[in-house]
């Protein structure tokens, strides 16, 4: 799984001009799915977004996490984390799992996230032509891949 994460004021997630999923501040995150993903990925990576301490304590120090601030969260399914741009052009989407293995993956993930926050998320809807508004804060944006844990 890859996932970009950004600390935000605001964001929303519309869907045919409806919103779908809204937070004030919190984390979006932007989902990547894998063939090769796993429970043990799922676990990880929402154990390690939960427990992010990049939010500012009274000392404007990133030392707080999500839960600290009891911040909120959505999610939105992105393959294109996944593509793969060596040859050419067009980028190729060979690696992102193909949606009867992914769209598992993604419902397992939200919830995982949602019990380790011990709160309900926001998300998009897998597949769906998504319309994300942000802002950002800082701005603060990370990379996180399950496959490369350093």
């Amino acid at each position: 799984m890859k996932a970009v994460i950004q600390r935000v004021t605001q964001a929303n997630v519309s869907i045919d001009g409806t919103i779908k999923g809204k937070i004030s501040s919190g984390l979006l995150v932007f989902l990547g799915i894998v063939s090769e993903d796993t429970l043990e990925d799922i676990q990880w990576l929402s154990n390690k977004i939960v427990q992010l301490r990049v939010f500012n304590d009274d000392e404007g120090v990133m030392n707080l996490s999500l839960k600290d601030i009891k911040g909120e969260i959505l999610v939105i399914s992105q393959f294109t984390l996944h593509a793969k741009t060596k040859k050419g052009n067009r980028p190729s989407y060979i690696k992102a799992a193909r949606p009867e293995r992914a769209v598992p993956i993604y419902e397992q993930f939200l919830n995982q996230l949602k019990d380790d926050l011990e709160q309900d998320i926001q998300a998009g809807i897998f597949g769906a032509d998504m319309k994300v508004s942000l802002l950002n804060d800082g701005p603060v944006t990370l990379i996180i891949d399950t496959k490369n844990r350093e």
